[in-house]
């Protein structure tokens, strides 16, 4: 229905914490947290800001996953995220010149791969980078109502 109304040239004013969402339907984003705005832009602008690309590392062997997420860490400079469900390492990329490196690390340290790939964050990473929690952890949804975020730390019950 929004598309509908947007294709006919009406413009819609969306509140969302859905930011997938927002990142299909808008043009332009406003990131309020905790009723303060910390940014806006376009959602490639705000994608952009902050680092803009993720890389995704899957080992052949589930059990090689911690050793290349700390040879991703060592390159990447950051703490990558580890989902041990689906075997996957993820963490923000600003400079596309390491990929080179960190898949010599791994064919050094004899990680086979089984994906290797770089895509644009999504808006859930993007608002994660700029206020150190995921929207998801927003009062008014489960997690906050039983008084954490998805990351299990208290989060503060403060009216958006």
């Amino acid at each position: 229905m929004i598309r509908d109304l947007v294709s006919e040239g009406v413009s819609v004013l969306l509140t969302t914490q859905y930011l997938e969402e927002a990142d299909q339907l808008a043009n332009d984003v406003i990131v309020i947290d905790h009723g303060t705005v910390i940014a806006g832009g376009t959602p490639d602008e705000l994608k952009a800001k902050t680092g803009g690309q993720v890389l995704e590392v899957r080992p052949a062997e589930p059990a090689q996953l911690d050793r290349a997420a700390a040879l991703v860490a060592r390159r990447a400079e950051a703490t990558p995220a580890i989902d041990a469900a689906n075997d996957l390492v993820t963490t923000p990329v600003a400079d596309a010149g390491i990929l080179a490196g960190i898949v010599r690390d791994l064919d050094d340290a004899g990680i086979s791969l089984a994906e290797f790939s770089l895509r644009k964050s999504s808006l859930d990473e993007v608002f994660l980078a700029l206020t150190g929690h995921r929207a998801e952890s927003l009062p008014g949804n489960a997690d906050a109502a039983a008084g954490d975020d998805s990351l299990g730390r208290e989060v503060e019950r403060t009216p958006v």
